[in-house]
């Protein structure tokens, strides 16, 4: 199956989507449209690792997690559409009601995609054994949830939430579908193991590789980061109207992944990666300090000094602002220290270049201070310094 299909699947069902939400005038199943966002970002990164690496199947799997994705989405907008709507007199909504499981294909390509990066392989021979069981625990755990799905009993006036998903019966074969269902989840905890020992894998490997190996792997570590804390706080915050834009927003960061992904296999710009978590953790202890000293200030000057709330706030606000770019220079360099030393290193041998240069008489030494200054940074095989004359 060519690429494009799947692409053209998954864009398809978006649309569908997006028409379902129109139509039921409800867009917080869709997370406000950030829903639609992350799928593209599965579906357009897979499609262009797939066009260029065809042998590579993490970008066949990230095509399959956006159609998962894509189906589990349209089938929660139909759901709500019919039970909350039209109070559940169109046709399909227990189908509707079912797909919305594909969710869980989605998790599962995921995985793969995380222990099979960068080249599409099996680590070992050892790790293809557990990657067929992983493949079988999964399997059951979806086929025996979709069954579980099909035996629920879902009445016309049944109980639907603003995300789409089925709030239960007391009657009918509700009961038997809990156990199918309560059997389905036994077999939960296995495959988070699986997950768990994919990040710890990928992490060791981190640790022993070097040069662009270990740059693909810094990337696929931090975009998996940034997922999982976004995942986290969608599932802790997607329950109240007030937590709304909270949740849009870090719905956004579950996106991260599959950029990386495809940044680490491409290798596009891939030692930026220091400088990008240099800049973030920089700026954000930088909002975070601006912040404490802009309220404290405030606190300052209207709760102890003898001064009024907007002379206190304008005070605390030009202090603020003054603060910024020196305390930004000051963070940024201690960050670099940590996180971008590639930076680090290049200022630390400019600046002892230029104390060199301060005591340079003539043009032999600053010539032979800048081959040092050079060779001891990049370490070429070879070196040559030209001086125009005159």
């Amino acid at each position: 199956m060519k690429a494009r299909v799947l692409a053209g699947l998954a864009l398809s069902l978006v649309g569908s989507h997006i028409a379902l939400v129109v139509a039921s005038r409800d867009a917080r199943q869709a997370f406000d449209g950030m829903l639609w966002l992350i799928v593209l970002v599965f579906c357009g990164v897979g499609y262009v690792v797939a066009r260029r690496q065809p042998a590579n199947p993490i970008g066949w799997l990230l095509l399959g997690a956006s159609c998962a994705f894509a189906l589990e989405g349209a089938a929660g907008g139909y759901s709500v559409l019919d039970y909350r709507v039209h109070a559940g007199r169109l046709p399909l909504g227990h189908a509707a009601i079912v797909c919305q499981f594909s969710w869980l294909i989605g998790m599962v390509f995921i995985g793969l995609a995380v222990i099979l990066f960068p080249n599409g392989s099996a680590p070992s021979a050892r790790w293809r054994k557990w990657l067929y069981i992983y493949a079988g625990v999964s399997g059951w755990f979806y086929g025996m949830y979709v069954l579980a799905g099909i035996l629920l009993h879902v009445p016309r006036h049944a109980k639907v939430d603003a995300s789409g998903s089925y709030g239960g019966s007391s009657t009918g074969l509700t009961g038997l579908a809990d156990t199918v269902g309560a059997i389905a989840w036994a077999s939960a905890p296995v495959i988070i193991v699986f997950w768990f020992a994919f990040v710890v894998h990928q992490a060791r490997r981190w640790r022993r590789e070097h040069g662009e190996r270990r740059e693909q792997l810094k990337w696929l570590m931090s975009g998996g980061a940034v997922s999982a804390v976004s995942a986290i706080v969608v599932v802790m915050t997607n329950q109240t109207v007030r937590d709304r834009i909270v949740t849009d927003l870090a719905a956004v960061g579950v996106g991260a992944l599959p950029l990386a992904i495809g940044v680490g296999i491409l290798r596009y710009r891939l030692y930026d990666i220091d400088r990008l978590i240099s800049r973030t953790i920089s700026y954000v202890l930088l909002t975070g300090s601006l912040v404490a000293v802009f309220v404290g200030l405030v606190a300052l000057t209207t709760d102890v000094l003898p001064f009024s709330s907007p002379i206190g706030v304008a005070a605390s606000t030009l202090a603020a602002a003054a603060l910024f770019t020196p305390l930004r220079h000051r963070l940024q360099r201690a960050v670099d220290r940590r996180f971008n030393r590639t930076r680090y290193d290049a200022e630390a041998t400019v600046h002892a270049f230029a104390v060199k240069l301060r005591d340079a008489i003539d043009v032999r030494s600053v010539e032979a201070g800048l081959a040092d200054a050079i060779g001891n940074a990049v370490e070429p095989a070879h070196l040559t310094v030209w001086l125009r004359d005159g």
